[in-house]
């Protein structure tokens, strides 16, 4: 399968690519977990997620605004690094790889922090300008091509361009400076739109997405060709429509085999119109829950993973948790509610099979339900005598979602 130009079957320009390579596709920035007195990190909630959200074919990125990289010392950087990469290994996910930021103050100890994510085990770093002097760096084009440039000459694994002027004290890079960087280091392996510009976006998609770029600019690293990712899972479909190639999005901690699903349909409906209606139901049922939980910031994220899977806790102070009854209105809000129920129930704890050993959650994700095709399917689950519907299956998980307790019993 081919993605704007770029191959996600594991070759580039013909050639195979090595093992964790980047591609287009879906990318989480993991949340860092930590105990709730202390304040250290809780490596054993934060594996569970990192290999929870590679189960439905999402890479992590570790580090990043939604993980708390400022509250985040350097040795504990590393330490997630090789807890995500031995939790991945662990469970069979030897090939995902891994992004880590490595946004700090200077050029230098971003540099550093680079080094020291490829000794932990990184296979790629994200980087984003510091904005406490934006306001002598924002018109300075030489002072913002010097620091990509040299952060990427100096790294010994590809970087990501990491565009989020809500981080970076409204520093805001533009279209041209972002080809231009593109075309002249070799070591970088694309950039991320957290700006949310889908004409920006397209501005730079016609040049880097072209066939010809590849060939005339070629990376140090063939597994590791210039991605053009979105921040927000709210623009996927069009932003594939305009030749990108995925996104790096919070929402793929909640909702990632739905992320995933809507990433292929997009690109599937490139070629073939007949997916577009079911690529834009989708569209419009992330776009909603992307912008709820996204007001809620890191801890509403958090909030929302502690009620479905028992994790998430408490940001670092000076952040603080979300307040219950806030936290409870998030949890329930109708957009919420209606992206977490289009998981698949292995995915929601659902951990069983049919009558022909096929797993539920297989069965489950290849069923039409999510575009509104009333088609009952009938199965029974070995385990009970009870017989549902996909869209009693749906229900369900609605129900536990808005935490009441019970059973349905079809007969």
């Amino acid at each position: 399968m081919t993605v704007n130009g770029i191959h996600v079957n594991g070759t580039s320009n013909g050639h195979v690519l090595p093992v964790r390579g980047l591609k287009p596709g879906i990318y989480a920035p993991i949340p860092t977990f930590f105990h709730p007195d202390s304040e250290d990190l809780d490596l054993a909630s934060f594996e569970a997620h990192v290999v929870r959200v590679a189960k439905a074919g999402v890479a992590p990125l570790l580090s990043g605004s939604m993980g708390e990289a400022h509250h985040l010392t350097n040795d504990e950087r590393a330490t997630l690094i090789r807890s995500a990469r031995r939790a991945l290994d662990d469970a069979g996910f030897e090939h995902v790889p891994i992004i880590s930021g490595v946004g700090s103050g200077s050029t230098r100890s971003v540099v550093q922090l680079g080094k020291e994510a490829a000794e932990a085990g990184a296979d790629a770093t994200i980087a984003i300008l510091s904005g406490y002097y934006a306001a002598s760096l924002a018109s300075d084009r030489k002072a913002l091509k010097t620091y990509w440039t040299e952060i990427s000459e100096k790294s010994p694994i590809p970087v990501i361009i990491y565009n989020y002027p809500g981080a970076a004290g409204g520093i805001d890079l533009d279209a041209e400076l972002i080809t231009d960087l593109a075309r002249e280091c070799p070591n970088l392996a694309g950039v991320k739109l957290t700006c949310g510009n889908v004409g920006k976006l397209t501005r730079i998609c016609a040049t880097v997405s072209d066939k010809s770029f590849a060939l005339a600019h070629p990376r140090k690293n063939d597994a590791f060709p210039f991605l053009v990712l979105g921040g927000y899972a709210d623009f996927l479909l069009p932003s594939t429509f305009s030749n990108a190639h995925g996104a790096i999005t919070g929402l793929a901690n909640i909702a990632p085999y739905t992320l995933v699903r809507l990433f292929e349909l997009s690109a599937a409906a490139v070629s073939d119109p007949s997916v577009l209606p079911e690529a834009q139901r989708l569209q419009g049922i992330t776009a909603r829950a992307d912008a709820t939980i996204a007001k809620a910031g890191i801890s509403g994220t958090k909030y929302i993973l502690q009620k479905l899977y028992g994790y998430g806790g408490a940001p670092r102070r000076p952040l603080l948790p979300l307040e219950a009854a806030t936290g409870e209105a998030l949890y329930s809000h109708p957009d919420t509610v209606a992206i977490v129920a289009l998981e698949p129930p292995s995915f929601m704890g659902e951990e069983r099979s049919l009558e022909d050993g096929t797993p539920i959650a297989m069965y489950y994700w290849s069923m039409p339900h999510i575009y509104g095709v009333n088609t009952y399917i009938t199965r029974v689950y070995p385990s009970s005598s009870n017989t549902y519907t996909e869209e009693q299956v749906v229900f369900r998980l609605l129900v536990r979602q808005l935490n009441r307790k019970g059973d349905i019993t079809c007969r």
